[in-house]
Parts: structure tokens; C-alpha cells; sequence
């Protein structure tokens, strides 16, 4: 081949190569396998090894790692690269608005641009004659820090812009725009300079496998991609930012000038410059449309490829977002919407332990309230021993916490120049035998995780199970103690959720069962999806909360929902509720296993039914029951005076309404209501009461 031919040839591999790299890093599509990609790159490497004269800068061969630097070179940028003030709610945006409609002729802004706001590495690109020469970042605004080497290197930049796109390269010279990227038609303007700024990012399956790589080479996983993607562009060595799976996403093109942002963005794809795709244009009469927008965003955000902890609104006219000019660091005509923090601080003000289904014991961080990814979080998982000796966490200690996919809270680290002097190390074993004075506790070799001595996790579920379904809880009929055996034994239930998966054939297979019995107990437990708000929360199992003390969390909190977010202040509130009892709630509904639960039964139709406020004809009365009633047991008769709105206690005080007596009542309880003066009431009386 001579160097005519090597010429020609050479222009078209590059053709070809470019528009494979624009499709596969910029649009996410592949028009031909990355073997035969290789292929081509391989056969252009050597075309420009026997023909040295015809490399040239943009040359996809020229994407290698260069030799490690000793320093990075400062530059100065030509104008400055800006940060935006941040804004957290409608009326913040309504305000800017406001205040820049004061600053402009005619008073009034037309339309707003919108994009993503990405979290990465701020970068400026630099083009002359149309070919990359030079990236510098951010910095301080002013002046930054050469890293072409490095940003050479990431497979979405194009080295050379893409300024026509008929779909031909003949009569191509070295030297000239090859051709690639989107269909357009040749630019309208002189492109001897063009300066295009953006974020480098990792996308989210990027960065998870790197993780996954770390974990299984036994090495430290990563923070967040944003952490990684910069410490990639700044190490000296530029083989790691190659190692590395970095992406380069425009979001504004600096020169030539565009009347708006739009049109920037619409010349930044022509180029063949990836953005976000996320850009829209609003107008001025279309304000509730774009706050939908942000709304609608900040769900949907969890899908997208990349992170984003806001959204950028501009004054979409460039001529008069440059006249409002610069405050500070930040620009008037533009502010970055921030979406709910995925962390926060606050404070620990208690360490609870819930005691899970397999018995496991699980420390949990009560916390001052405080607003994390768009919910009120009280409190934190603490996952294990281990993990409280390892952050040290305290009473009174301020924490980080974080919320990334998780239904609670993690802590990340202790403020450690804000601890209170008082405090002292969390001792586990000291908490338990507080917490779980008649429960025994043992940590097996070599595990994280304490546990109940000599209870099984089946042993533990088959008794949650039983008293779920038990009289003072569901009722569900047929659920005795040997059919629940025979449910868990077999594996058909392995946990309370999964009583609402059952299927009368598979019951029906068991030894104890035939076709009309599992019909019979399929119906039970449907039947049991509607429960009072009370007889739910007794079939929980909460230690320490019985029917009684179920039926007053009902009265007081009205949903499962409100009880699920009950402060510690709150649970206090009521008169037969101690710290003991507090703390055993609050570890309850803190444990993640225990709220996976309540969402599964929730999916699968179990839905407790809300108290109403409506006033119970017994509402305010509190009433003790002694001796043995021949209409009714003990237990339903309970039920009947608190159906009625009434309290019912075990001892005789001042504020009893009345002694409910049957056959043979206690001497005492009879004696200090004689000596109170608290009226006696009859079996005959009291059915009347109830009815």
C-alpha cells in the first residue's frame, strides 16, 4: 500500500471508528460489535506505524495514557466558571424570579431552561480549528488545573467536532472535520475557538462494578461515584483515568455564542457532545408545569443513569442572563433547584435493641427528627456490635446519616468535635440485660450478631405465628398451635406475610389437612386483612404491649402509620406507658426487618382499619374486672369495654369508674374499693352497660 492509499484509508477508518464511538459512548447504542471495532482500531494503528507523518491530534489512536505528570499546570480560564446558588422550594424560585424581573428591561423573563444538575467534576473543554487540545478544571473559578492527558482519555469526547454530517467522506483531507454524530446540516458560524464546559461522571452500573471488582480482589470499595470520578481526572498517572469508566456530559457551550440555551445545547449535540437529555424549555405561563416537572424528577431521578441532587432553571435568553451579571461566585440569571438531602445530622438521643424474628438482637440509633431524602427520619440502624465499636457511637453524640435505597437510616460517621463530655462508650451486654432482663443473650464464634439463647428461628417464628393468630389478636380460626407446625415445618410459611400466599391445594397436601379445612382456613386468614387498628398492633408481638396498652396506641396515634413515626415524647403521653414499654416500641418499629414486614403485609392487603374520632359512649371511663362472669370470658369482655371507648386496668385507683364483679372477686381489689368508694357493678348491669 502506498502512502496515497494508506491516506484514503486511513480517513475512512477514522470515519467509521468515530461514528462506532459516538453511537456506543455518546447515544448508548452499538451499530457494530466491539470484537470488530477492535478489529479496525488494531488495523489503524498499524497503517499509522508504517506512515508516522499522517497521525494527527484527533486520531482515535491518540486517546492512549501519556506518561505520568509531576505536577498539574495552572490556567487561567478566559471567563470564569461559575457555581449557582441553590434553592429548596417553589417560593424560592418564585422569589429569584421576582427579583431578576425587577433587573430587566420590560420586567418580565420569557422563558426558563431546565437540566439536570449533575454531580461530578466540572470541566472545560477547548477546541481550535475544531480539534481538542486542552481540559481545565474548575478550580477555583478563576484558575484551574491543566488535565488533558487524563480527559484525552474518555471515550465520549469527541477530539474532533463534528461540523458536518452529509454522510461522506470523500475528497476528505487530513486535517478537515471527519464525519460522525447526528445529522446536521454544516454550522452557521466561525469554529477556529469553541470552549464547551460540563460534568465528568460515572454512571451508576459503572461505578457498581467497580465495587463489585474491589470486593472481590479484597480491596476497599469506592465512596460515590462523584469522589471517584474527580480523583480519577486528578491523578498524575493518566493510565488510572483510562483504567477508569469516566463520561463527559456538556452542559454549556461557552463560544460561539447562542442566542439561548436551547440553541447551545442543540449545537453541543451537533458537535456530538453527550448531555443529559433531561434539558427542557418552559415558558413564563408554564411556571406549573416546570414545578411538576421538578416533581415528577425528583422520583424518577432514581432510574436515571447518572447521579443528580438538583435541577438547574436559567433565564433561557443568553443576552439577558449575561446582563444580569455575576453576584459573588453565582450568576443572577440562574439557580440550582436541590432536591431533598440524602443526608443530614442530628442527634442520638437514645440506643434501643429490637429483638428480631430469628431472634436476633439489632441496636438501633433513636434520633432527633430530621429530614432525609424527602422523609422525617427518627431513626438509624446500628446493624450489630461490631458496628457501635467500630463508629463509636454514643448517647448524645451527633451523627451523619444517610439514606440511599434503604428504609432506614444508616449512620455514616460521628461528629466527633461535637460530643458532649459526659458521654461513654455503648456497652451491648449491659443494654441487653437492661432491655431483656429475663431473656438470656449469646454471641456465637466468629458471628456479629447476638442472639436469644436456645431459640431457634423457627421455634421463634412458629410463636409469633400463633400469637397472631391467637383471640386476643387476629382470631384467625384453624391456626392453632400443631396446624402452624405443620405450615412451617413444610416450608410453606416462612414468615407471618407468607400466610396470605397460601393456597388451599398446597395446604391441602399437608397430613393434617383435606380439601374442605384448607378451604376453610384460606378463608380465615382473608378474612383477617381488615383488623381494628388494636387487635393489629396486639398481633404484632411487640414485647410489652398487650391488648390494653394496643388499644390505647390505637386511640392515640388513629393509623399505623402515625404510631410507626411515634416519638419517644409521644408514646409517653400515655398514662400506662413507661421508658420500659417506650423503648420496646420504638425498637419494634426501628427494626428493618419489622418494617419490611409491615410493607409486605400492606402489598398483600393487609390493611388495619384507622380509628375514627368519633366519641365512644364509654370514652374517658376506666373499669377493673374481678371474679369469673358466666356470660362471657374474661378476655371478650375486655374487648367489649374497650370497643365502647373505655380503659381497662388491673389495679383499683382513684380514677375507676367501676369494679365489675362476677363469682368470687378478689378480696383486695373489693376492699380498696370500699375504702375509695368506687361503685360495684353486677354481670346483669354490666351486659347492659355493653349493649
Amino acid at each position: 500500500m502506498n502512502r496515497a492509499e494508506a491516506e484514503e484509508r486511513i480517513l475512512k477508518l477514522r470515519e467509521l471508528i468515530n461514528n462506532y464511538r459516538y453511537h456506543y459512548h455518546v447515544l448508548d447504542e452499538s451499530i457494530m460489535s466491539e470484537a470488530a471495532a477492535d478489529s479496525l482500531k488494531h488495523e489503524l494503528t498499524l497503517l499509522e506505524e508504517k506512515f508516522p507523518d499522517l497521525i494527527t491530534p484527533d486520531s482515535p489512536t491518540q486517546r492512549v495514557a501519556g506518561k505520568p505528570l509531576d505536577k498539574f499546570k495552572k490556567i487561567k480560564h478566559e471567563k470564569r466558571m461559575i457555581s449557582l446558588a441553590d434553592v429548596f422550594s417553589e417560593e424560592e424560585v418564585k422569589d429569584w424570579i421576582t427579583r431578576n424581573e425587577k433587573l430587566i428591561p420590560g420586567g418580565k423573563i420569557d422563558e426558563f431552561f431546565t437540566d439536570i444538575k449533575m454531580d461530578g467534576l466540572a470541566c472545560s473543554l477547548k477546541y481550535k480549528d475544531g480539534i481538542f487540545y486542552q481540559a481545565v478544571t474548575r478550580g477555583d473559578g478563576l484558575i484551574g488545573e491543566d488535565v488533558t492527558l487524563n480527559v484525552k482519555t474518555i471515550e465520549n469526547i469527541p477530539l474532533r467536532l463534528n461540523l458536518k454530517s452529509n454522510g461522506s467522506s470523500e475528497g476528505l483531507k487530513l486535517g478537515q472535520a471527519p464525519l460522525s454524530g447526528p445529522e446536521e446540516e454544516s454550522l452557521d458560524f466561525n469554529y477556529d475557538y469553541v470552549e464547551v464546559r460540563g460534568e465528568i461522571v460515572i454512571f451508576k452500573k459503572d461505578f457498581k462494578r467497580l465495587n463489585e471488582i474491589q470486593r472481590k480482589n479484597g480491596e476497599p470499595e469506592f465512596a460515590n461515584p462523584r469522589n471517584l470520578a474527580a480523583g480519577s481526572i486528578r491523578q498524575l498517572d493518566p493510565k488510572i483515568a483510562a483504567s477508569r469508566p469516566l463520561k463527559f456530559i456538556a452542559y454549556d457551550l461557552v463560544t460561539p455564542d447562542r442566542k439561548t440555551w436551547h440553541d447551545a445545547y442543540e449545537t453541543l449535540r451537533a458537535f456530538g457532545f453527550q448531555t443529559s437529555n433531561e434539558d427542557k424549555v418552559f415558558k413564563n405561563t408554564e411556571m406549573k408545569q416546570l414545578f411538576q416537572y421538578i416533581s415528577d424528577l425528583d422520583e424518577y431521578r432514581k432510574g436515571l443513569k447518572f447521579n443528580t441532587d438538583g435541577m438547574v432553571i436559567k433565564i433561557n435568553n443568553r443576552a439577558v442572563y449575561d446582563s444580569l451579571g455575576i453576584v459573588g461566585k453565582t450568576p443572577r440569571g440562574a439557580v440550582a433547584y436541590k432536591f431533598p438531602a440524602e443526608e443530614s445530622t442530628t442527634k442520638v438521643r437514645d440506643i434501643v435493641i429490637s429483638i428480631g424474628r430469628t431472634g436476633a438482637a439489632t441496636p438501633v440509633a433513636i434520633l432527633d427528627p430530621v429530614a432525609v431524602a424527602g422523609t422525617t427520619v427518627r431513626h438509624a440502624s446500628l446493624h450489630n456490635a461490631d458496628e457501635i465499636a467500630k463508629l463509636d457511637v454514643r448517647i448524645g453524640d451527633t451523627v451523619i446519616i444517610y439514606k440511599a435505597g434503604d428504609i432506614i437510616p444508616q449512620v455514616k460517621e460521628v461528629l466527633l468535635t461535637l460530643r458532649p463530655k459526659d458521654t461513654r462508650p455503648f456497652n451491648y451486654e449491659e443494654a441487653l440485660k437492661h432491655q431483656y432482663p429475663d431473656l438470656e443473650f449469646v454471641r456465637p464464634s466468629g458471628e456479629v450478631v447476638y442472639r436469644v439463647k436456645g431459640e431457634s428461628s423457627d421455634l421463634i417464628l412458629k410463636r409469633a405465628i400463633e400469637y397472631y393468630a391467637s383471640k386476643p389478636a387476629l382470631n384467625i380460626e384453624g391456626l392453632g398451635e400443631k396446624n402452624v407446625v405443620a405450615l412451617v415445618d413444610s416450608d410453606l410459611v416462612k414468615s407471618i406475610a407468607d400466610l396470605y400466599k397460601l393456597k388451599e391445594n398446597d395446604v391441602a397436601s399437608l397430613e393434617r389437612f383435606g380439601a374442605l379445612s384448607a378451604q376453610n382456613l384460606i378463608n380465615a386468614i382473608s378474612n383477617s386483612k381488615t383488623p381494628s387498628l388494636n387487635k393489629f398492633i396486639t398481633a404484632l408481638g411487640i414485647r410489652h404491649v398487650g391488648s390494653a396498652t394496643a388499644t390505647s396506641l390505637a386511640r392515640k396515634f388513629k393509623s399505623l402509620e402515625n404510631l410507626i413515626n411515634a416519638t419517644e415524647d409521644e408514646l409517653l403521653e400515655i398514662p400506662d406507658i413507661g421508658d420500659v414499654v417506650a423503648e420496646s416500641i420504638l425498637a419494634w418499629f426501628s427494626d428493618e426487618d419489622n418494617i419490611k414486614l409491615l410493607d409486605e403485609l400492606n402489598n398483600l392487603g393487609v390493611k388495619p382499619l384507622n380509628e375514627t374520632n368519633v366519641s365512644l359512649p364509654l370514652s374517658g371511663k376506666s373499669y377493673i374486672i374481678s371474679g369469673t362472669l358466666s356470660s362471657m370470658g374474661r378476655e371478650e369482655a375486655e374487648d367489649k369495654l374497650r370497643s365502647l371507648g373505655a380503659t381497662v386496668t388491673s389495679s383499683v385507683t382513684k380514677t375507676t369508674t367501676a369494679l365489675i364483679l362476677g363469682e368470687k372477686p378478689g378480696k383486695s381489689k373489693l376492699e380498696k374499693a370500699e375504702k375509695l368508694q368506687i361503685p360495684k357493678i353486677y354481670e346483669s348491669d354490666f351486659l347492659k352497660l355493653i349493649s
